[in-house]
């Protein structure tokens, strides 16, 4: 791809802001992402109403709150949906400064919010915020907006594709001192596969993917209780009361699912049994009351996802227009990973990480970011069909 045009960041960003999209909507991609909203509130609701109702005496307590963070979400997605490409290129800069701004201030103590030995949280007018949520987001605008300006640069010199690499290890730095190793990979692995895509030859990204393997790695070893967990995904029935339980009992949740599930509402591994039933394990109740049907919906909803964030990202190529491009393949790898990470743990098939699953479990910051990428991707989609 050619580098951007001037116009790209400079022509009528603002006056434009609001003006209504002329083209249609991208209605196979923003129903999928509906379905999956309500979808999870279901399974939320399903999920939390024992422990809801025994620590708030309100069954419908998680459901209630995470029909507010659906409702900001959407109020995000109609806002990125209206906001021009232009206008998040010249404010790629300003967010992703903002984004590392709260990635330091939750680190800070009577700022960040320390819940479960990690400091993620902080209290923004009364909402509780997950910096680390949106830092993804505004870390692949600024990705984007790099790759279309120095697209040349990053396929001929080690200088133009170790700018963006030296950016992304500062935000990890960030990120680990939460801890938050799950965020750290996810975003690693996104923007190593931008610029893969970006046109990096073969050779630097394969050096890049082993050093990054060979890091996280070693963060692994250095942190004992990050060994634990791989310890308890390899061997989960050596210790199915301790480090294993949370990975037994979703297997226990899975392997009763069976082929049609054991009926909404039905789940027995909800009942105090399975640790983060509404947020990250919420697949593993999905998959018990919905069975081997429902596993099958949900994943196909995620792949059809990504595979629509890649047609996206090609029509945009085509037209000429490099940032729209790279950000509709980073927010497909995003949505892509995270989902399909949670998927695996749930599963079993990889260790336990604190991740969501985007657009369907329990969380504001998680929610809003999840909807916002989604509305993201349609908006790219609109100006790449009406050639702007």
């Amino acid at each position: 791809m050619n580098g951007p045009s001037v116009a790209l960041v400079r022509s009528g960003a603002v006056a434009g802001a609001l003006k209504r999209p002329r083209a249609g909507l991208d209605w196979a991609l923003a129903g999928v992402a509906i379905a999956l909203l309500l979808l999870g509130l279901i399974m939320i609701s399903s999920a939390s109403m024992t422990p809801a109702d025994r620590v708030y005496g309100d069954p419908f307590h998680f459901f209630w709150r995470q029909l507010v963070h659906v409702a900001l979400g959407v109020l995000a997605a109609v806002l990125a949906l209206r906001l021009p490409l232009q206008l998040w290129a010249r404010l790629s800069l300003a967010l992703f400064g903002l984004g590392l701004l709260g990635l330091v201030l939750v680190l800070l103590p009577g700022v960040g919010r320390e819940v479960n030995g990690s400091m993620r949280w902080m209290d923004v007018s009364g909402f509780s915020v997950q910096p680390s949520e949106f830092i993804k987001i505004f870390m692949i605008l600024y990705v984007a907006s790099y790759l279309a300006r120095r697209s040349e640069e990053i396929r001929s010199a080690w200088r133009g594709f170790a700018r963006p690499l030296v950016v992304l290890g500062a935000v990890v730095m960030l990120l680990l001192l939460e801890p938050d190793y799950g965020a750290s990979v996810v975003l690693s692995a996104t923007i190593v596969g931008m610029l893969f895509l970006g046109g990096v030859p073969i050779g630097r990204f394969l050096v890049c993917a082993l050093a990054m393997g060979a890091l996280f790695g070693l963060i692994i070893l250095l942190a004992p209780y990050r060994l634990e967990r791989v310890a308890s995904f390899l061997h989960p029935w050596t210790d199915p009361f301790g480090s294993g339980f949370q990975l037994t009992q979703a297997l226990i949740a899975i392997g009763r699912g069976e082929w049609f599930g054991v009926g909404l509402g039905s789940s027995v591994q909800k009942l105090f049994y399975l640790p983060e039933a509404h947020t990250d394990f919420l697949f593993a109740v999905l998959a018990e009351e919905l069975g081997f049907v429902g596993i099958l919906l949900v994943v196909s909803a995620f792949a059809f996802i990504v595979w629509r964030a890649f047609l996206i990202a090609r029509r945009a190529e085509r037209m000429a227009q490099p940032f729209a491009a790279y950000t509709a393949y980073g927010l497909g790898l995003l949505l892509g990973l995270q989902g399909f990470i949670n998927i695996g743990v749930n599963l079993g098939v990889l260790p336990t990480k604190g991740l969501t699953l985007p657009l369907m479990s329990y969380g504001g910051s998680s929610m809003v970011a999840s909807c916002l990428s989604v509305g993201l991707l349609l908006r790219v989609d609109l100006e790449a069909r009406r050639g702007r």
